[in-house]
């Protein structure tokens, strides 16, 4: 019962990940519906065979105020998976404004990528398709849910098409 089960609000949107115990309790006090399972695994009792839930959607809406990632150097590299974004070297990464900053680059999600040292250096003061460079993905800015998969190592099957990751 070490699993995790996603949990999603009335509308379908992710909103949080919680524990097979609580999601069970909001399953059987009728709060939230089963919507995927884990057809390996079975909760039991003496007397009856439960399915094992692996994603939830609430049947009240839950009003949450927006929140969004803070651009920061560390959330940079967990989005692009501590990764150069050139070469996909892991090692000695600084980050990179893809329209360099003194040609009006901003710092922004979509304007910052992670690279290593030497491609930083490689690109310099331009462009990456003026250094003939290619990114492997384009910067994006990431919503609060995709990072759920850097606190539970890898994303559950399941829970992908509601992570916007199919």
């Amino acid at each position: 019962m070490n699993a995790n089960v996603l949990v999603l609000n009335q509308d379908y949107q992710p909103l949080s990940i919680c524990s097979v115990q609580r999601s069970m309790k909001l399953l059987f006090l009728e709060k939230a519906e089963l919507l995927h399972d884990d057809p390996g695994k079975a909760l039991r009792t003496p007397r009856e065979a439960y399915q094992y839930p692996s994603v939830i959607r609430l049947r009240s809406y839950i009003r949450i105020p927006y929140t969004k990632v803070v651009l920061s150097r560390r959330n940079i590299m967990r989005r692009d998976n501590f990764t150069c974004q050139y070469c996909g070297k892991k090692s000695k990464l600084t980050i990179d404004h893809v329209i360099p900053k003194s040609r009006g680059g901003k710092d922004t999600w979509e304007n910052l990528a992670t690279a290593c040292e030497n491609c930083n250096v490689k690109k310099g003061n331009k462009t990456p398709k003026e250094a003939n460079m290619t990114l492997s993905s384009k910067p994006y800015r990431p919503i609060p849910i995709t990072f759920f998969r850097d606190y539970n190592g890898n994303v559950q099957e399941p829970w992908k098409p509601y992570l916007y990751m199919t």
